[in-house]
């Protein structure tokens, strides 16, 4: 019969190496997400956050259940003039906190499937590719606010 010091110890050692494993995986960190209420009959909508990934990676795509369409775009100047183009993917360097917000990259939810209502939560999933090409979904869920909020109201964080 085996001591059960002995098996406990190598129960500890067979945990901390699974821990080691779960650690490598690269995480991505959404603080502050949120998405514009919209008025009737409204097309589309944006969604807006902060993502901190662990380790270098991208963002490269997003989708949710309320939209036919979900793009993340880019807003632009060229000539005094503001435009917005859709991206395949936004670099989320190691450890640097990147904004989706509305004066740079954002998410945009097009063809709605219905009105977007301050106080809802619209579900997101995000699709975040680390360096190795290993792709990683986050569920997250954003409150909707008012149609004249700004991006910096705090908001729920969610670690993943």
């Amino acid at each position: 019969m085996r001591h059960p010091v002995h098996s406990f110890k190598r129960g500890l050692a067979a945990l901390a190496l699974i821990g080691l494993s779960f650690s490598a995986l690269a995480e991505t960190t959404v603080k502050d997400a949120w998405v514009r209420a919209t008025v009737p009959h409204q097309q589309s909508t944006g969604a807006f956050m902060t993502l901190t990934a662990s380790s270098d990676s991208k963002l490269v795509d997003v989708q949710s259940p309320v939209a036919k369409i979900v793009q993340v775009h880019q807003m632009t100047m060229d000539n005094d003039v503001m435009g917005m183009k859709q991206v395949h993917s936004v670099d989320l360097p190691a450890g640097k906190a990147v904004s989706l917000d509305p004066n740079g990259y954002h998410v945009m939810l097009m063809q709605l499937n219905g009105q977007i209502k301050e106080g809802e939560q619209v579900p997101l999933t995000l699709v975040i590719e680390d360096a190795k090409g290993q792709k990683q979904n986050i569920e997250i869920k954003a409150p909707v606010r008012a149609l004249n909020a700004e991006a910096m109201h705090g908001g729920h964080e969610h670690m993943h």
